[in-house]
């Protein structure tokens, strides 16, 4: 096992090597510069400020520039909107707090999501099952978009339960979690009933119960976790995305994190930030999915790593 942790960490450094080649030349390529405003700025100006962030050097050089100093100083550059700004400081600043409504709302999803699919699954063609899929497609066809307004219409202009927007409060985080967790939610209890109803139709289960063990023992021991392995692999991208920001719900209710750097750095051709944003998805993806690929030899005691 650890020698197979330690050569996928190592695999890490040429996957994002190879990511922040792309991600750099695709922003490279984008018509218009970080300096291109509504008010033309006079062409003396524009070469200043170029100079002064060396981007009147070759691609190349600007790359190597860009990658050297996060190797050596770990500094991910400065924020061209912004001169009195670094990445390094919109990590510290809105990061944790992406973090803690990723993580909450990734909670939420797995704490409706599962117990939702699998009751659907061992109650399946009744009224649990018909509710459980009801609930599911509700998640996934109503957006973001439209389920945080009407939470803030129902909980907080209608029943004065929850402030309508802001951070720094557990009431402040309830509707935005649970306006990111919804459609996850959905998606896990879909995959849960559709992976238990696979299950628990295998030999083995026949076999357990055969052997005298009760209803409840087969479902926990046997069938729950060899179904939890395919909604394990849709865990690792999920904690990625959540983690890093979302732009939607962040915006509807004020929340400051990191999701709106995702959009505007694109839209500002703020190449530093791009990278950032981009470098830092990219770790938490390689990241969970390394955890993911660990957790299947715990769920599953056939699969070994060489």
């Amino acid at each position: 096992m650890s020698r197979y942790v330690i050569r996928q960490v190592l695999w890490m450094i040429p996957v994002l090597f190879f990511i922040s080649v792309i991600t750099f030349a695709l922003a490279h390529a984008v018509p218009g510069g970080p300096f291109d405003r509504e008010h033309t700025l006079p062409p003396e100006i524009i070469a200043n400020l170029e100079r002064h962030y060396g981007l009147d050097k070759p691609v190349w050089r600007q790359y190597a520039d860009y990658i050297g100093g996060i190797i050596t100083r770990f500094d991910f550059g400065p924020v061209y909107s912004s001169r009195s700004r670094r990445v390094n400081d919109i990590f510290a600043d809105h990061l944790p707090v992406s973090a803690q409504l990723g993580v909450v709302a990734l909670l939420i999803a797995v704490g409706i999501g599962v117990p939702l699919g699998i009751v659907s699954a061992l109650k399946q063609n009744t009224m649990w099952d018909y509710v459980g899929i009801g609930v599911a497609i509700f998640g996934v066809s109503v957006p973001n978009i439209v389920l945080g307004p009407l939470l803030i219409l129902v909980f907080a202009l209608g029943l004065g339960w929850l402030p309508v927007a802001g951070w720094g409060t557990p009431a402040q985080m309830i509707m935005p979690a649970l306006a990111l967790g919804s459609a996850y939610a959905a998606r896990i209890a879909r995959l849960t009933r559709a992976s238990m109803l696979q299950v628990i139709r295998e030999d083995y289960i026949r076999t357990a119960r055969a052997k005298g063990l009760t209803e409840r023992g087969v479902m926990i021991r046997h069938a729950l976790k060899n179904a939890f392995i395919p909604v394990a692999t849709v865990l690792g991208p999920m904690f990625a995305a959540l983690v890093t920001g979302t732009f939607v719900v962040e915006q509807i209710f004020a929340v400051p994190g990191m999701g709106r750097y995702f959009v505007t750095s694109v839209t500002q051709r703020d190449y530093p930030v791009v990278m950032g944003t981009i470098l830092l998805y990219a770790f938490f993806l390689v990241l969970a999915n390394l955890v993911v690929d660990i957790t299947y030899a715990f769920l599953d005691p056939r699969i070994r790593f060489q």
